[in-house]
């Protein structure tokens, strides 16, 4: 957590006797004797006490702060046909409430074509039997437009088995793509929207569609065809989609040898605004943008120029993050709290713009992942990712970041929440323990504790991360004023932290994530309170049980691990409206 939210903040004289009393009684307590006179030693003696300000939150975001995104990968590789799935359905509305991207890199090489057949423009699969399947699930989509609510379906081992097959040989084809920079055409069809839109429907998501700005004129003006008609045909089927224009457009000189400067894409903003408005039926919907990619010169510049420009059209700022690249092998690298502090930095950087052009202006965190280029295969997709993801989920809720938006739920890479078997990874577990217990109102938090100095010329950075929320308010276990607390441990010895001040002898319920299996950080299975996650079957979650701290009880958060910690009928005011 950078340094500016553990630092102690002391409200009066009092606070201040009462943190300096506990702390020479918490040391008297806690301290283990020591043999042969020897000096005990720091981590034997170090005590973390935190208090919460219950009165007020700091920041209030968005109910669908953590929300999801999905690639237009997922259109080539074939597992679009594959959304229906009743499993895929259940772990996305888990998530529930959110919003769903459908964007990504190849956003601005997807092309919309109102046709039913979806075979005339898709390459040849792995299998007969496999292109026969695909035509009964487009004539299952017949029956499904003839129906209210969803219709899910359960897909043979066979077909699922082929389908991998085929997705395993397109990976590595846009694996290529994405490293040359040189992309091939995404068709997108009206029987594939219709699928994509059933899939966000029926799982309770709000579905942003990114349109292609790519497409242009001899003149560079933007050709607003394809996304004219993919209006008027979603319009016709009262779909409700939000819209973004573009992915990354700082960067698309490199990806296709074509540059947008920020007064153009200004224009091209107001020009889907008018088209929007121009049909009834979404003149009314939002426009996010202008989705630039990592903060750096180029694309500050182009974020700047396009507030200044147009900034009045989006009704939020889009902008992206990853930290690492592809070429990370260790599992440390997840865990360096100097990488970790890199996000505040550049959100920073784009708040400082946005609060100068337009104050009241919501900010998202869009496309964001541990890993840059589909992320790296048993890295990304393990437990030790899951401290990148919870730190950008407590750094942009402390920074008043309205909306983060996870690449990916499911399909291309590694960044992914669910892998192709339709199995939860450790960041979904996570992410399915945020949504039920952060709620999006953000409390300050007090910290304070025994601190070693630091060397001359060595700078001691945070390894135990703390954030504080008020409980969520969907739900029901728990009562109006309760608090979420939540913790990262990246030490690698046992932290003890004591509940100060407001928190003072208050019940605890504990969450606890840890690897689970031998591979340690490596594993791709998570326990809660030693208790392995597993689905019970396509439609059951399995019980997320607490474990109950008595009051006053010190809170041993182990080594590399997470924590959420509820406090209940503490009836904080801040949490009870």
């Amino acid at each position: 957590m950078p340094r500016q939210f553990l630092c102690p903040v002391f409200g009066s004289s009092l606070w201040l006797a009462l943190i300096l009393q506990s702390l020479i009684s918490s040391a008297a307590t806690y301290r283990r004797p020591v043999s042969g006179g020897k000096r005990q030693s720091f981590l034997e003696r170090t005590l973390i006490l935190l208090d919460v300000n219950t009165r007020s939150p700091v920041k209030v975001l968005n109910d669908n702060f953590l929300s999801l995104q999905l690639d237009p990968s997922i259109v080539k590789d074939g597992w679009l046909d594959f959304l229906s799935s009743k499993r895929l359905v259940t772990l996305a509305r888990g998530l529930s409430p959110a919003y769903l991207r459908f964007g990504g890199k190849r956003t601005d090489f997807l092309q919309f074509h109102n046709l039913k057949n979806l075979a005339k423009f898709r390459g040849p699969g792995p299998d007969y039997y496999l292109k026969n399947y695909e035509d009964d699930i487009v004539r299952s989509d017949f029956a499904l437009d003839k129906q209210k609510g969803c219709k899910l379906a359960s897909h043979p081992d066979m077909m699922l088995e082929l389908q991998r097959e085929k997705a395993a040989q397109m990976q590595q084809v846009l694996l290529k793509e994405q490293l040359s920079n040189i992309y091939s055409d995404v068709t997108l069809t009206a029987r594939s929207l219709d699928k994509l839109y059933n899939f966000a429907d029926c799982a309770g998501l709000h579905l942003i569609f990114g349109l292609n700005a790519l497409h242009r004129n001899p003149d560079n003006s933007w050709n607003a065809s394809s996304a004219l008609s993919l209006l008027k045909y979603s319009a016709g089927k009262k779909y409700n989609i939000s819209w973004e224009l573009g992915n990354e457009p700082n960067s698309y000189r490199t990806m296709a040898a074509r540059s947008v400067n920020s007064s153009r894409l200004a224009q091209d903003y107001s020009l889907l605004k008018t088209l929007m408005q121009s049909v009834r039926f979404y003149s009314r919907a939002n426009l996010y943008g202008p989705n630039i990619g990592r903060p750096r010169k180029n694309a500050i510049l182009l974020l700047d120029g396009f507030m200044k420009n147009s900034g009045s059209v989006v009704d939020a700022v889009t902008w992206q993050h990853y930290y690492i690249d592809r070429r990370v092998t260790k599992v440390e690298d997840f865990m360096k709290t100097r990488l970790l502090d890199t996000l505040s930095e550049q959100i920073t950087k784009v708040l400082k713009i946005v609060q100068t052009h337009a104050p009241e202006k919501r900010v998202w965190l869009g496309g964001v992942g541990p890993a840059w280029a589909g992320g790296t295969n048993n890295l990304s997709d393990t437990f030790a990712a899951g401290f990148l993801w919870l730190n950008t989920l407590g750094i942009a809720a402390a920074h008043g970041i309205d909306v983060v938006l996870r690449h990916s739920f499911f399909d291309y890479g590694y960044n992914h929440l669910v892998d192709q078997h339709f199995n939860p990874l450790p960041d979904y577990w996570l992410s399915l323990l945020f949504k039920r217990l952060v709620g999006p109102r953000v409390l300050a938090v007090h910290v304070a504790g025994l601190q070693r100095k630091p060397r001359p010329g060595r700078v001691i950075r945070d390894k135990l991360r703390i954030y504080a929320h008020c409980t969520s308010f969907h739900n029901h276990d728990y009562v109006r004023g309760s608090i979420t607390i939540y913790i990262i441990n990246l030490h690698r010895s046992r932290k003890k932290i004591k509940l100060a001040g407001t928190l003072r002898n208050k019940t605890v319920h504990q969450y606890l994530l840890q690897p689970f299996g031998t591979d340690g950080l490596h594993s791709m299975s998570v326990q809660l309170n030693g208790e392995p996650l597993r689905m019970v079957d396509n439609e059951t979650f399995p019980e997320l049980k607490p474990r109950t701290l008595r009051a006053g009880r010190t809170i041993a958060m182990p080594p590399v691990s997470i924590g959420f910690y509820v406090i209940k009928n503490i009836n904080a005011y801040a949490c009870r409206r």
